[in-house]
């Protein structure tokens, strides 16, 4: 952990998603007005010292609009890639440990999924469901898990035939066993990494979901839907566009800079 720690650009990753994550889980106690709440007497007011990001067409603070996003943004994050990487984590052990046709079978649905626009496959998939945060976080999830397959599949065949395997098999261990207690946990750091860098993907996709209008709907905040709001008004109120589309750009950025400086870190290939 020192290591990945050295490189300055990582050290401001992690500082970025932690800042955000704070404000995030603290919306509630900061944001100094109800999200939701129309006021007609401010629309569109300019950022000021009321209210640090100005208003929107319902007159609602943008602020707090920006603080509750956040909330709903990160939990698509966090849950979409969790499910992305429970799926390839089974299907990528499956597939690496038994090998022959099982490993033919699976990652040559892979490829086939892998072949289709990701975006395109989510949004002909919400085209039939109710937009809601929940099918959006599952659908993300379940058209997400291909490479985490390949990756945790290369893993274990690079570890499948080390001595400390061969020699745990020797003694009589059973395929659980070895799957759980000695071959998935020498794969988590590359596991870990290509999540944090799918939670980023994942923000990224809701955030257009929800700015094409079939992601979180209103009156419930995300990024993606005031960028929708803002796109009406942008000739006049430039806030509106400025601050959801700074917040998704330096999130994203975050988890890039930190994913890259964790797999830059335990490479063996270019850690020194």
């Amino acid at each position: 952990m020192k290591k990945a720690f050295s490189n300055p650009l990582t050290i401001l990753g992690f500082v970025i998603i932690a800042s955000i994550l704070l404000l995030a889980l603290t919306a509630p106690f900061i944001a100094p007005y109800d999200p939701n709440a129309i006021d007609v007497k401010v629309i569109l007011l300019a950022p000021s010292y009321n209210h640090w990001m100005g208003t929107d067409g319902l007159g609602r603070d943008v602020f707090s609009r920006m603080l509750y996003g956040a909330r709903i943004s990160l939990m698509v994050g966090f849950v979409a890639v969790g499910i992305a990487t429970a799926i390839g984590i089974v299907l990528g052990a499956i597939a690496g440990f038994y090998r022959g046709w099982v490993d033919t079978v699976i990652m040559r649905t892979v490829d086939v999924m892998l072949s289709i626009p990701t975006f395109f496959l989510i949004l002909a998939v919400i085209a039939f469901l109710t937009p809601s945060i929940w099918n959006i976080m599952i659908v993300i999830g379940l058209t997400s898990w291909m490479g985490v397959t390949r990756l945790v599949r290369a893993e274990f065949l690079s570890l499948r035939n080390r001595e400390f395997v061969l020699a745990a098999q020797a003694l009589g261990a059973k395929d659980a066993r070895l799957i759980f207690t000695h071959l998935l946990p020498n794969s988590l750091t590359p596991i870990i990494v290509s999540s944090i860098l799918g939670i980023a993907s994942a923000v990224l996709v809701e955030s257009g979901l929800s700015f094409l209008g079939l992601g979180v709907q209103a009156p419930q905040a995300s990024w993606g839907n005031i960028l929708t709001d803002g796109k009406e008004y942008i000739q006049f109120a430039w806030w509106l566009s400025l601050f959801p589309g700074l917040a998704i750009l330096i999130t994203v950025l975050g988890y890039n800079l930190l994913g890259d400086g964790l797999r830059d870190a335990y490479n063996p290939r270019t850690s020194r």
